[in-house]
């Protein structure tokens, strides 16, 4: 069964615990099934690669890992602030995710 996560691809977010606390970044990738996230430009690694076509020089390449969704939260477009998540039922039936600060929209209406 795939977990529901507060965060999808896009979002900017605060890295709210650990190792990266404080770093601010853009959310590349959603992994479900791990209840994870990569985040542009924090938790780099580094990896041994192979000389192929993609990396024809071989060697180390720095690349994100993922992060548990709970040690990010997202940053609120209307107010600017790390939130926790709310749920919001639209007039038309659809549910969009809220800023539980300010009440803002998460999601892009349209």
């Amino acid at each position: 069964m795939r977990a529901k996560l507060h965060v999808k691809k896009g979002d900017t977010v605060l890295v709210a615990s650990g190792k990266y606390k404080g770093q601010v970044g853009k959310v590349k990738t959603v992994l479900p099934q791990k209840e994870a996230v990569i985040v542009e430009g924090v938790n780099l690694v580094k990896k041994a690669v192979r000389v192929s076509p993609q990396h024809p020089q071989g060697g180390f390449v720095e690349q994100e890992a993922p992060l548990h969704a709970s040690k990010v939260r997202p940053i609120c477009p209307a107010c600017g602030k790390p939130t926790r998540v709310r749920k919001k039922f639209l007039e038309d039936g659809r549910k969009i995710r809220v800023c539980a600060k300010c009440g803002g929209a998460l999601d892009a209406e349209g």
